[in-house]
Parts: C-alpha cells; sequence; structure tokens
C-alpha cells in the first residue's frame, strides 16, 4: 500500500491510466513504467491521494476494463480525492456508436467493432487485461449519478485539450475522420 502523500500544488490534475500519453501539468498514475509516469499504481486504489484536493480528474479508455461493480468502487475513490466541484472527464468506447458503426458495415472483423468492444492491454509484468463491460451514455450517466457526480454532460477533448491533442477519446471510423462515427463516449462530471 503507497503511502498517503500531499501534493504540493496550488491545483492537481490526474491523468489515471495514461499509458504512454501525456498532458503537460497533470500527476500521471499508471500501472506500467514509462518515463512520464509520477506514480505506478492501480487507478482504482488512489491511497497516495488526500481526499477532496484533486481539482480535476481526467481517464481515457481505462474504466472498462473494470466490471461494473469495480467501476463503481473506482468512481467513488476518484469521487474522493476529487475538490467540491472538481471535475472528472472521462473517455470510454461508445456502444451505440460501435453498434452504428456495425449497422453501416455489416463486418464485425472490421475497424472500430472487436477492439472497442473487448480491447486487450498488456501490463509490464507481461498480463493482459480486456475490457469487462461496456457504456452508453445513458449507462455511464447512471452510474455516474449513482456515484454522486452532477452536471454531466459531454465535452470535445480538443477544446479542452487543444489541437494537438491525439488519443483513445478521438477515435473516428474511419480513422481521423470527423465525419465519420466517433467511436469513444467522452462526459464530463462534477463531484456534488
Amino acid at each position: 500500500m503507497s503511502k498517503q502523500i500531499k501534493i504540493n500544488s496550488s491545483s492537481i490534475h490526474l491523468h489515471l491510466g495514461c499509458g504512454e500519453k501525456y498532458i503537460e501539468g497533470f500527476i500521471h498514475v499508471d500501472l506500467n513504467n514509462y518515463p512520464h509516469i509520477d506514480h505506478i499504481s492501480s487507478i482504482n486504489r488512489l491511497d497516495f491521494i488526500e481526499d477532496n484536493s484533486v481539482d480535476s480528474i481526467y481517464c481515457s479508455h481505462t474504466l472498462e476494463y473494470f466490471n461494473r461493480e469495480d467501476a463503481k468502487d473506482a468512481l467513488k475513490e476518484w469521487h474522493r480525492t476529487l475538490k467540491a466541484d472538481g471535475l472528472l472527464r472521462l473517455a470510454v468506447p461508445d456502444f451505440d456508436a460501435i453498434v452504428n458503426v456495425y449497422l453501416r458495415n455489416k463486418d464485425i472483423e472490421g475497424k472500430g467493432i472487436l477492439g472497442p468492444l473487448y480491447g486487450k492491454w498488456k501490463s509490464d509484468n507481461g498480463n493482459y487485461f480486456y475490457h469487462k463491460t461496456a457504456y452508453n451514455e445513458k449507462s455511464l450517466t447512471d452510474l455516474l449519478t449513482d456515484c454522486g457526480f452532477t452536471n454531466i454532460s459531454i465535452f470535445d477533448p480538443i477544446k479542452v485539450f487543444g489541437e494537438d491533442f491525439d488519443d483513445y477519446s478521438l477515435a473516428y471510423i474511419p480513422h481521423k475522420d470527423s465525419n465519420g462515427i466517433l467511436i469513444s463516449l467522452n462526459l464530463e462530471a462534477q463531484k456534488k
């Protein structure tokens, strides 16, 4: 278990499950040890972060690796760390959009179907992790509400992080075609 630490900063922003992606000004937390990682940890237990100390959390395409019960526990943990009115930005594969991609192309092996639904991620220790659930806007909104979040709405990652930003929150089919189908559900919510 990590010892709780106080981070000396006027504002604290966490990038949870960031993998190889780096965002300037964020504290990066991941299981894998990339050069920019500030804390190697599972993102569902943030014992090293004090209650009510974080201004914002960003987590892109990681929550779906937890089953629904564990996802609820993770969201409650993130809620614990956020300040009052703190902001959570969350991106997950959008089940409704994935269904639309399938209905348009009728190709289960095509882009935008199996990867977003089942995922596959290899940790530094050689273990493989797969997606354990799927969400659409209603189911994720309901889960966030159950965990104490409010003011839930869709956000645009480019407006938040800038034009050069590129992660799975911008996953379109066809790839990088903003006229295609966005298969990432990008929601933001505030701590009550």
